[in-house]
């Protein structure tokens, strides 16, 4: 089979096709087409299910570049995925940060934004790699930026891999620090460095581990517990009771994975078996498949899940 498509607007080329045609030769191997370029003019061919699909995957690119959405690579798998899963199409939903526009590259993933819109409380679950932690911080930001609530909160248990905080050098700030890294990157990732240090510093944004928000009620916040499968019971418990008027919250982990004692009980387990009947919470599970790290991580994911 073969099929021409023709694209009107000279100037955005060089996004669809990518360096040196790039995002062609990608979508050839991943499809088993061969793409031949003239111009403003794409020739498909090959097999007419894999054109079919090299088209609606360049026809769904040509419409983000045109939106001003950036292009590479995971979009084009991300655009494969969708057409693969016969239950979604590709969704309408994408999220504003002051940095970037982030649309969903999983159904999964586009379930999950739209949980986050819909729901005051959501938990993510699954391996990593898949966007839990980066899409729910995604989310609280431009919730942020748009007034609908007045401060982000990001907090993740501070006892990791049988590491205590009393044992590790520095101040409290140079003893959290690492554990909250991942929460920083993926901040900066969506708003510039200065306009971020400026919100940490007159509390419009904070970082801190789980323990500190005993205690608290937090409201008119987007706030994330991330990493909850290493949470005990009672740590959950007390972190979901936080919640305060015009808040929303989103609890992120892996159950798979927790550091917690062998005889310990997760309390991201626990939430789930309690709270799996209660209305207005939505529970979103991320499957290995939705990886969307190098394509290696989701070959080692899949590897020790065999190992199992």
């Amino acid at each position: 089979m073969k099929k021409s498509l023709e694209f009107e607007d000279n100037s955005l080329l060089p996004a669809l096709y990518g360096p040196h045609n790039g995002h062609l030769h990608h979508l050839e191997k991943a499809l088993g087409v061969e793409i031949a370029d003239r111009g403003n003019t794409l020739t498909l061919s090959g097999p007419d299910g894999a054109v079919r699909k090299a088209e609606s995957v360049l026809n769904t690119l040509w419409t983000n570049i045109q939106k001003g959405q950036d292009t590479g690579p995971a979009d084009i798998d991300a655009a494969l995925r969708f057409l693969e899963d016969q239950t979604m199409s590709t969704p309408d939903i994408s999220i504003q940060t002051r940095k970037k526009t982030i649309i969903p590259r999983t159904p999964n993933q586009a379930a999950y934004m739209q949980a986050m819109r819909d729901n005051p409380m959501v938990f993510g679950l699954g391996p990593a790699g898949t966007g839990k932690t980066y899409l729910a911080v995604a989310a609280g930001v431009s919730l942020y930026l748009s007034g609908a609530v007045e401060r982000l909160i990001f907090t993740r248990p501070a006892v990791e891999a049988g590491e205590h905080l009393g044992f590790l050098p520095g101040d409290m700030k140079e003893k959290v620090d690492p554990y909250l890294r991942p929460i920083y990157d993926a901040l900066h990732d969506m708003m510039p460095w200065d306009v971020m240090t400026k919100k940490i510093q007159v509390g419009d944004i904070e970082i801190a581990p789980l323990a500190f928000m005993r205690g608290r009620t937090l409201t008119n916040a987007f706030v994330i517990l991330d990493e909850a499968q290493n949470a005990t019971p009672a740590q959950m418990k007390m972190f979901l009771t936080r919640m305060g008027e015009s808040s929303r919250v989103v609890v992120t982990g892996d159950p798979t994975q927790t550091d917690l004692p062998a005889h310990m009980k997760s309390g991201l387990q626990d939430a789930l078996d309690i709270l799996s009947g209660v209305e207005e919470i939505k529970f979103l599970t991320f499957e290995n498949k939705d990886v969307i790290r190098h394509p290696l991580v989701r070959r080692i994911v899949e590897a020790y899940d065999q190992k199992k």
